[in-house]
């Protein structure tokens, strides 16, 4: 070792300022790699690094990654709730990850490239084979899920759009985080997942607040790893950010708000409405009463219900139509404008030899399941199968029947629909709507007209299975004026278009009596099919009206029918004794506003806050934490310590915080001049401390950090203010 290495390796005396400040040129290159003499500037800024060395860092990040677009996926629960959307989510978080790791170094064509064969591949277990459908199901699943009643059918032309994009978050993710210098905007892409799972999801169950928790924990993860943090670090952030996220989720859905989400299903368009047979449900009433034995499906349920089949609210003169506009769904039914008190019905209904696409259920349905290409009619609840279903096939049901008061249907308003009260034009108006007249005269009231219209056809028209079947304007004309004989066609058809000329919405449903009861099946046969009608009230929904008469004269042959009329001659009673007992406010108004009260915040909204929250924490965590660390680094017991964070706090304003590798001569060599007039000065301090920490004074100390305000300064006057607010929320 020549004399001038000797004297520069040798510490001064510890009150000799003017020598500790006066070590070798930090840019000896000889000295700084030769490993093993305490001189080695590498080795030292190597031990400033994160404890564990450069291996751990990359692949921990690498598998929150992962787990940030997977957690994301997963969000999408509220569209698909079973099982299945791990077949979507778990593939495409992890392979991209994978394919980061094996790639790195190489070139960024051959890492998609793989990515791409991957995402390929990941659509084999769902689709069980390879799919040549799969970019066109990708393209089309969004208006799908748009037009779907959630819950979605998990089918794999849907569910391929959530594999899709959690395989692009994680790819992007991965890429960023393995190719670039960034903290966390490699987790950006996940959150754009989450924000396309809370559009889709609007109309879910569940919540997606513990998946935003679990994201924010994920995110100040990543941004623990990307800081170059050691694993104590990691061990006390994230129960922190853990804490927080709980937090959170606690106190969210007790803040007092409530507001209604953007439902994007608003803005789809839907599919227009179709004919679903070529035979209308209500054209086979005459022909099944024909042949009145022949088994069309049994129903186990706890107690006798008319089963539904097809509602029917548009007439032409000719024949009654559907507007249903079906709604593939998962088997979840929107409810109905009833909200008061319900008698839940369950029924296992299973197909003999029932014909069409049609699935009979009791009153609204609310819960379907067993049934694959489900779609449903939000309007009226009414149910369709894809194709036709096999002997055999069975499916479950739950059902909401209505119970209203008295007071309910005493103070019942018909609502306004000009589509529910259109009459085709046509002579025959004119004597419909004075038969009409006739029948509900001296009755003012909506609902005490409606009884009077189903009293005068039960009284003035007689059953008959044998009269000629159809439910023209002319068929429904002779119907009233000639014979006065027919089926619950004619009846229920007739009931309907009189009280629209009286202002009455009304509409005409197809389906059966309860049928033969066995052992606690009814067994449901051609001959129980039965025609009704029903009339739409502000507050209740549809209620159903029987006009057809029983088969043995005044009284009717099945006790759903039967209890129906018993219900309205009492209801005629009450207004026989006057209008002042009348109340002013139905229930169905106050039951709703209390079940509104009792439903709490809506959970979009409580996300929303939620997610405001975690942001004004991040705030507060990006302001406290780089002061407490410069106050720290400041205050060290030791000269050493103080100087040592001097060029710690010098680097990390540089922005080389990260670059560990990087001798004092490499630091100082890259800075402008006035920035170096400082960064060199103290380079000589901060080496001199490495060789004789012992040594150091409290001068040395205060000039170290004198030059590195000065630093700190002059950074902040070259760069912009957004660079700085992004160094500053860790996005770099």
């Amino acid at each position: 070792m020549t004399r001038g290495m000797r004297r520069a390796t040798r510490p001064s005396p510890p009150g000799d300022v003017r020598r500790a400040t006066r070590p070798d040129p930090p840019g000896d290159e000889r000295r700084a790699t030769r490993p093993g003499p305490p001189g080695d500037v590498r080795r030292d800024v190597r031990r400033d690094a994160v404890q564990g060395g450069p291996l751990w860092p990359r692949p921990a990040g690498l598998a929150v990654v992962a787990a940030l677009a997977g957690v994301a996926g997963w969000g999408f629960h509220r569209v698909f709730p079973g099982s299945e959307l791990f077949l979507a989510v778990v593939p495409a978080a992890v392979g991209p990850a994978a394919v980061a790791a094996l790639t790195r170094g190489r070139p960024l064509w051959l890492a998609l490239l793989l990515d791409l064969v991957l995402w390929l591949a990941g659509t084999i277990p769902l689709y069980g084979t390879l799919s040549p459908t799969v970019p066109a199901d990708v393209v089309n699943a969004w208006h799908a899920l748009l037009t779907t009643l959630l819950p979605a059918q998990p089918e794999p032309e849907l569910l391929v759009l959530v594999h899709t994009l959690v395989w692009a978050a994680a790819t992007i993710g991965a890429e960023i985080l393995t190719r670039t210098a960034t903290r966390i905007a490699a987790a950006l892409p996940a959150l754009a997942v989450l924000g396309a799972a809370l559009l889709l999801g609007v109309d879910g169950e569940g919540s997606n607040l513990p998946v935003a928790a679990a994201l924010f924990v994920l995110i100040a993860a990543l941004a623990l790893i990307r800081d170059g943090r050691s694993p104590v670090w990691l061990l006390a952030g994230i129960p922190a950010a853990a804490a927080l996220a709980g937090l959170a989720l606690v106190v969210g859905p007790l803040l007092p708000i409530a507001a209604e989400p953007y439902n994007p299903r608003q803005d789809a368009d839907l599919p227009p409405p179709a004919r679903v047979d070529s035979v209308s449900p209500l054209d086979r009433v005459s022909a099944w009463l024909q042949i009145p034995d022949r088994e069309l499906f049994t129903v186990e349920a706890g107690k006798p219900q008319n089963w539904r089949l097809a509602v029917l609210d548009r007439y032409d003169g000719v024949r009654w139509t559907s507007s249903a506009r079906f709604q593939p769904t998962g088997g979840r039914v929107p409810e109905g404008e009833w909200a008061g008190a319900a008698d839940v019905v369950r029924q296992r209904i299973t197909f003999g030899g029932l014909p069409g696409t049609w699935l009979p259920a009791a009153e609204r349905p609310e819960e379907v399941t067993g049934v694959r290409g489900l779609a449903v009619d939000p309007a009226s609840g009414s149910l369709l199968a894809d194709a036709k279903p096999a002997k055999g096939f069975s499916y479950e049901v739950t059902s909401r029947v209505p119970r209203p008061t008295k007071a309910d249907l005493l103070a019942a308003v018909p609502v306004r629909d000009a589509s529910l009260t259109a009459f085709p034009d046509g002579p025959q108006e004119r004597l419909f709507r004075r038969l009409a007249q006739q029948a509900v005269k001296g009755a003012g009231e909506p609902i005490k007209q409606a009884y009077r219209l189903q009293s005068y056809l039960r009284t003035n028209a007689a059953y008959d299975v044998t009269a000629p079947p159809g439910h023209s304007l002319k068929g429904l004309e002779f119907f009233l004026q000639t014979t006065h004989r027919g089926t619950s066609e004619q009846f229920a058809a007739t009931f309907a278009l009189m009280a629209r000329t009286l202002g009455l919405p009304s509409r005409v449903v197809v389906g059966f009596r309860p049928g033969e009861e066995s052992g606690g099946v009814y067994h449901v046969k051609s001959g129980h099919v039965m025609a009704w009608a029903e009339i739409k009230f502000e507050g209740l929904g549809w209620r159903p009206f029987y006009p057809t008469p029983g088969r043995s004269g005044a009284k009717d042959d099945h006790e759903v029918a039967s209890s129906a009329i018993e219900e309205s001659e009492k209801l005629e009673g009450e207004f026989a004794k006057g209008g002042s007992d009348r109340p002013k406010q139905s229930q169905p108004q106050a039951a709703d506003q209390g079940e509104q009260a009792a439903s709490g915040p809506d959970p979009w909204l409580v996300a929303a806050v939620a997610a405001g929250g975690l942001l004004v924490a991040y705030a507060g965590v990006v302001v406290a934490v780089p002061w407490r660390r410069r106050h720290g680094r400041r205050s060290a017991p030791e000269p050493a310590q103080r100087v040592l964070g001097a060029w710690r706090q010098a680097c990390d304003d540089l922005g080389l915080g990260g670059e560990h590798a990087l001798t004092a001569g490499d630091v100082v060599s890259r800075q402008p001049g006035d920035i170096s007039a400082h960064l060199h000065p103290l380079a000589e301090i901060s080496n001199f401390v490495r060789y004789a920490p012992e040594e150091v004074t409290d001068a040395a100390a205060t000039e170290a950090w004198q030059r590195s305000d000065a630093i700190r300064r002059a950074v902040r006057a070259r760069k912009p203010l957004l660079a700085r607010l992004r160094d500053r929320l860790l996005l770099r």
